[in-house]
């Protein structure tokens, strides 16, 4: 858990407190924390700006990993190139209902990450389909990997996605599911900005028991 002082300011004058989000659609991880945020926002003053990183950059070109992940990784190109074009043409704001959109086909559904799904979960946030054909194209990478960088920049290289910053302080995670929901939801949020705010304080972490629950 990083501070962060160069952030931009990160909350309003209504008393709302703006958190940033890191996303890849690919993660399952990533897309419980995410919902988590959206349960967030229900119970304290907070909103959710969303941003693009990937797995795919952040793996790239590195030695020994799973063949089941690497082809993994090979799909996940796509995705974030989408929400990169959709971002640039239609502002940053479209990002959270496009990544719900694509959460939905990929997590819940089982959809593969191809053309046809794209062009559904585009329809699905109300965008252009023709969004879709960024997918296959590097036409937004340079983009993309500035996203990406910016969340690394904030916490390091040595951890994925979700990473999130508020209020000057950036971390991973957290890594939870299922999803908690109300009061549990506000709880969890309270605990991780009253341990991510202690200077000095990187880590808290047990083993994985569990495959991600998506209820």
């Amino acid at each position: 858990m990083t501070q962060s002082p160069d952030r931009p300011e990160t909350s309003s004058e209504d008393g709302v407190t703006h958190a940033d989000m890191w996303f890849d659609p690919l993660c399952p991880w990533a897309w419980i924390t995410s919902r988590w945020l959206l349960e967030v926002e229900r119970v304290r003053p907070v909103r959710v700006r969303w941003h693009v990183m990937s797995l795919s950059v952040l793996n790239e070109g590195r030695e020994g990993l799973p063949e089941g992940y690497r082809q993994l990784l090979d799909t996940g190109w796509g995705p974030v190139r989408v929400c990169v074009a959709a971002g640039q043409k239609h502002g940053p704001e479209v990002l959270g209902d496009l990544y719900t959109a694509l959460g939905t086909r990929f997590h819940l559904r089982g959809e593969p990450r191809e053309e046809a799904t794209y062009r559904a979960a585009l329809a699905d946030a109300g965008l252009p389909e023709e969004l879709a054909a960024a997918a296959g194209s590097d036409e937004y990478d340079e983009a993309l990997r500035a996203s990406h960088a910016e969340a690394m920049r904030l916490v390091g290289e040595d951890v994925g996605t979700p990473v999130i910053s508020v209020e000057g302080v950036s971390f991973f995670g957290p890594v939870v599911t299922p999803t908690p929901r109300g009061e549990e939801a506000a709880r969890l949020w309270d605990g991780v900005r009253l341990v991510a705010g202690v200077e000095g304080f990187f880590e808290l972490k047990r083993t994985r028991t569990v495959d991600p629950s998506f209820e």
